[in-house]
């Protein structure tokens, strides 16, 4: 194979294959089926024709069989009258009338048979064309059906795409609140410790001196009452050291 052979072998299929994508088959069967129908008015005018031309034979045969009577009786008069001469002429003519006569019917013959013929194609092509157009109706209804499938298919793809982000942006979300969340009690222990100050709350020194106070205070608290715990205790056990003695 030559290279401009292969470079139309390559061309041809490229384009036999973006034809078969662009195609819609509903076109291509109407088209068909336009093509027979077309087909069968051709053939049917064809049948005219032929049918006419039988009876313009069948009319002439008529027209010459009628004639060849007149021919017989002119040749009998002329005879009777003593003029052979003219019987032979008339005797002539009504041979050649036969003889058309006979082609004729030859032709008359073989036109109804070519007419039969013609007929049993044209039943035969109106029963395929019949067929077609219901296999047509057939396939361009699948291809329309499958066509309304693919497209609520794609749809339906597209709205699980989407649905599908819209999950994730939700997850998104909610992971970026439970970081706030976290992040806000983080905050909330560092301010019960101390080690970060309360919006609005005084400066770090107030606080660590407050907390200082109240640490002391306390402790003053816990010592005075260790002493007056303590007090009744201690005369209690100097008592029972005067009884002894």
């Amino acid at each position: 194979m030559g290279l401009w052979s292969r470079l139309m072998l390559i061309f041809s299929t490229k384009a036999s294959s973006a034809m078969d994508r662009a195609e819609d088959p509903r076109q291509v069967l109407d088209y068909a089926y336009g093509q027979q129908q077309l087909l069968l008015v051709k053939l049917r005018q064809g049948l005219v024709e032929v049918a006419t031309s039988k009876q313009q034979l069948e009319r002439q045969s008529k027209k010459l069989s009628s004639r060849v009577p007149q021919l017989d009786e002119q040749a009998r008069r002329a005879i009777g009258a003593g003029r052979d001469d003219l019987a032979r002429i008339a005797l002539e003519r009504k041979r050649t009338a036969l003889a058309e006569i006979e082609g004729l019917t030859t032709q008359v013959a073989e036109v109804d048979a070519e007419e039969k013929r013609l007929a049993g194609q044209e039943r035969a092509l109106q029963v395929r064309i019949e067929e077609f157009r219901t296999h047509r109706d057939v396939v361009s209804a699948r291809y329309s059906a499958s066509e309304a499938e693919v497209r609520v298919k794609e749809a339906l793809s597209g709205v699980s795409g989407e649905l599908a982000e819209l999950g994730m942006a939700v997850g998104r979300a909610e992971e970026k609140a439970d970081r706030l969340q976290s992040r806000a009690r983080a905050l909330d222990s560092l301010v019960d410790i101390g080690a970060l100050q309360p919006a609005g709350g005084g400066d770090y020194v107030e606080t660590e001196l407050r907390r200082l106070t109240s640490g002391a205070e306390i402790d003053d608290e816990l010592e005075r009452l260790k002493a007056e715990v303590g007090a009744p205790r201690l005369a209690a056990a100097n008592g029972d050291d005067r009884d002894a003695k």
